[in-house]
């Protein structure tokens, strides 16, 4: 997943797992007892956080992040 991230266009991974969009946090992830989530901005500054434990929670992210950087210019 963290490949996947690094290879789209927009995003510069500053440190492991922690991706801006210019000069913005913009992706990051954390890990707790429920399991693996990511915390995406969204159009309001805010961050939506998505469970990214399973397969199918990884490519939902990774389809809303493509998504997401196509609509922002």
């Amino acid at each position: 997943m963290l490949e996947a991230l690094r290879s789209l266009p927009g995003l510069k991974e500053r440190s492991r797992g922690v991706f801006y969009r210019r000069s913005k946090a913009f992706l990051h992830f954390h890990e707790d007892p429920a399991g693996l989530f990511a915390d995406v901005r969204n159009d309001s500054g805010d961050f939506d956080r998505i469970k990214v434990s399973d397969a199918d929670g990884q490519g939902a992210l990774l389809a809303l992040v493509a998504q997401m950087l196509t609509q922002r210019t």
